[in-house]
């Protein structure tokens, strides 16, 4: 076991990815999601607004929390500064990949971390470079069909079909799963942090 808390953890996130993600370093939290929309704001940078979004996530589930560890995340998808969300439909989906094929881009995570009652929290994040090969318009409706990607930002899961859409990537893996593993673990064993945030 890695991480251990005697307090609740709680991931403020439905995402199957997450859940996994910290799986991995012995922890099992509850999962109570976020029903919190998400707007940006065109006066702040994206990085700025992810972790906002991030941070607003593990405040609202917090108000119902008396004593825990929160946490939440947020990830887009960026291609020349254009912000790739969740595609809503099949033909959103095949837009975006068709606009990823051949180039690179970026995948940015946010993730806060709340603790209640001490109202005390730490936000990070990390950015991961990706490169697509080219994509034929089969392959995409193929995948699309097969994976019905709707719930991921840039509308691919690069632990699926997608693997073999990489050429490479620099930086984090787990990062464009959804979540920056080895830095949240980092974050989590940092002694500042863990005695603003009583984690134990």
């Amino acid at each position: 076991m890695i991480l251990s808390y005697s307090r609740r953890f709680i991931l403020a996130s439905q995402s199957p990815r997450r859940l996994k993600l910290l799986e991995q370093l012995g922890l099992h939290p509850e999962v109570i999601p976020s029903t919190l929309s998400e707007d940006f704001d065109s006066s702040l940078s994206i990085e700025e607004n992810i972790r906002s979004f991030a941070e607003l996530k593990v405040q609202s589930v917090a108000e119902n929390i008396d004593d825990g560890i929160i946490v939440g995340a947020d990830t887009v998808v960026i291609l020349d500064e254009e912000v790739l969300g969740k595609p809503v439909d099949p033909a959103e989906a095949s837009k975006m990949l068709r606009k990823l094929s051949g180039k690179m881009h970026r995948v940015l995570t946010a993730f806060c971390v709340y603790a209640t009652p001490e109202k005390r929290s730490f936000t990070d994040a990390e950015t991961t470079n990706v490169y697509f090969k080219q994509l034929s318009d089969n392959v995409i409706e193929r995948y699309i069909s097969i994976e019905q990607p709707f719930d991921k930002a840039g509308a691919y899961g690069i632990q699926d079909r997608t693997a073999v859409f990489v050429e490479k990537i620099e930086g984090s893996y787990e990062n464009v799963m959804g979540f920056p593993l080895s830095r949240f673990y980092r974050a989590m064993k940092d002694k500042d942090n863990v005695k603003s945030l009583n984690l134990s």
